[in-house]
C-alpha cells in the first residue's frame, strides 16, 4: 500500500491526525502543472496514485527533467519561499496536498515527524546522487536498461515470475532528456532489446519485461 510507503506510513495516531486536519485531496490531469519554478510555494503534498515529473528551463529556453516522483513520494519543500523546479504530472496523478505555511506549523509542533521527514529527504537525495553517478559510467544501453528496470520497480503490474508490464509515462524525447541521450538512440536501444526477448512492446506505450535477470544483467556497468 502506498500508504506504508509514505511519510504518513510512519507516522503515530496523533501526527496522523494532525495531517489529516490540513490535508485535502487533489488530482492533476496529465500535463498539468502543480507548481512553476520561481513561483511562491504554498504546497507540499504526498504523491498517491501517478507519476510527476520535476523540470528546470535551461538558459536557452530549453526543459531540463531533473527528476521523477513516484507513488509514496514527498512533494514539495518545506520552509522553501520559492520553488526551486516545476511539477508537473506525467499522468493523471492523486495528490494529498498540505499548504505549505500549515504544513511547517505541524512539523514545529511535532518534532518527530519532521526527523522522519529529513530521513526520507536525505535518502531520496541519496538516492539520486546514486542514479547520477551510475548513469554517468553506463553505456548507452546500460542506461536504458536501468531505466526500464527502475520504471517496472515503481509502476510494473501483476505478471508472470521475473515480468512486469507498465505505461512508459514518459514519451521517448523525455527519456533520451533524462539519459543523456539521442531519441534515436534510445529507440535503438529499445528495439535491440525487444529483438533480443528481454522486453515486449505491444502496444503504444507498454513495456512489458520478459526477462528481468537477463535485463538486469544488461544494465550493469561492467
Amino acid at each position: 500500500m502506498v500508504r506504508d510507503q509514505s511519510l504518513c506510513g510512519s507516522l503515530n495516531d496523533e501526527e496522523l491526525l494532525t495531517l489529516n486536519r490540513i490535508g485535502r485531496q487533489r488530482r492533476l490531469a496529465r500535463g498539468e502543472t502543480l507548481v512553476w519554478a520561481g513561483e511562491e510555494a504554498v504546497v507540499c503534498a504526498n504523491l498517491l496514485t501517478g507519476v510527476l515529473k520535476l523540470s528546470a528551463t535551461t538558459a536557452d529556453g530549453r526543459e531540463q527533467i531533473v527528476g521523477l516522483l513516484y507513488p509514496a513520494d514527498f512533494v514539495g519543500r518545506p520552509f522553501a519561499e520559492e520553488a526551486e523546479h516545476s511539477i508537473t504530472a506525467l499522468t493523471d496523478v492523486e495528490l494529498c496536498v498540505f499548504p505549505r505555511k500549515t504544513f511547517e506549523t505541524a512539523l514545529e509542533n511535532h518534532v518527530r515527524m519532521e526527523r522522519l521527514l529529513l530521513r526520507r529527504t536525505l535518502a531520496a537525495l541519496d538516492e539520486a546522487r546514486a542514479r547520477m553517478l551510475l548513469l554517468g559510467r553506463k553505456t548507452a544501453e546500460e542506461k536504458v536498461a536501468s531505466f526500464l528496470l527502475d520504471m517496472a520497480s515503481h509502476l510494473g503490474g501483476p505478471c508472470k515470475p521475473g515480468e512486469a508490464s507498465f505505461d512508459l509515462p514518459l514519451t521517448r524525447a523525455q527519456i533520451a532528456d533524462v539519459l543523456g541521450l539521442t531519441i534515436e538512440t534510445v529507440s535503438r536501444q529499445m528495439t535491440k532489446l525487444k529483438r533480443d526477448g528481454l522486453i515486449g512492446l505491444p502496444s503504444g506505450r507498454m513495456v512489458t519485461i520478459r526477462d528481468r535477470q537477463a535485463l538486469q544483467h544488461r544494465a550493469e556497468a561492467a
